[in-house]
């Protein structure tokens, strides 16, 4: 029984490590890409789709588009960080912030999905709801990342109820909407990342 409890101590200890280390798995640049992309999307999408509110299949050809490579390019750097830096604290911060950020994903995924398919009339509520998950998927994970990444869940919530308040009319699947909190969070998130992590003078851990 003392062996049992000293290695189940063994192990809160460990899990409580890897809760309260900073996760360095994530980089600037490769957040930043993504942010990138999304100012580059809503540069594409008046050439691209005109008329987004008729033609819903190619907006969300481009935007789930977009959101698909971003998340290939960064999970793979993630990981292959993970896999490289070996069984260890790493590896499991990396496990661990997947599964606190992926739920939002995947709703998001499942919520495109019923709405492309059986609601296309609220269509013009995917960027705000996009932006509010997505907000949420940052809450979620913050306290594996650095604190001011707060700041970037806020965004990304006001974001989405920017869009929810002002997304119909003339204003439907506006371009920019998917280009400033998409895009505007991401780069944001690099900036938080490279600020606090990776610049030459950052505080240590």
């Amino acid at each position: 029984m003392q062996l049992d409890d000293a290695l189940r101590q063994i192990a809160d200890i460990r899990q409580h490590m890897v809760r309260s280390e900073v996760f360095r798995g994530c980089r600037a640049a490769t957040v930043g890409f993504s942010g990138a992309a999304g100012v580059a999307g809503a540069l594409l999408q008046p050439y691209w789709v005109a008329a987004p509110d008729s033609d819903l299949g190619r907006y969300l050809a481009l935007w789930v588009g977009i959101a698909a490579t971003s998340l290939a390019i960064g999970g793979s750097e993630m990981f292959w960080r993970a896999w490289r830096a070996g069984p260890g604290l790493a590896r499991e911060q990396t496990i661990l912030l997947t599964q606190q950020f992926l739920p939002s994903l995947v709703v998001g995924g499942l919520l495109t999905v019923c709405v492309a398919r059986g609601a296309p009339n609220v269509a013009w509520m995917l960027p705000g709801l996009w932006s509010l998950l997505f907000g949420l998927g940052v809450f979620a994970a913050h306290r594996l990342l650095p604190r001011q990444i707060l700041w970037v869940g806020t965004f990304f919530v006001v974001c989405g109820f920017a869009c929810l308040w002002w997304g119909r009319g003339a204003s439907v699947l506006s371009a920019w909407q998917m280009g400033i909190s998409f895009g505007g969070g991401q780069l944001l998130s690099a900036l938080v990342l490279y600020w606090n992590l990776e610049r030459s003078d950052a505080p240590s851990p």
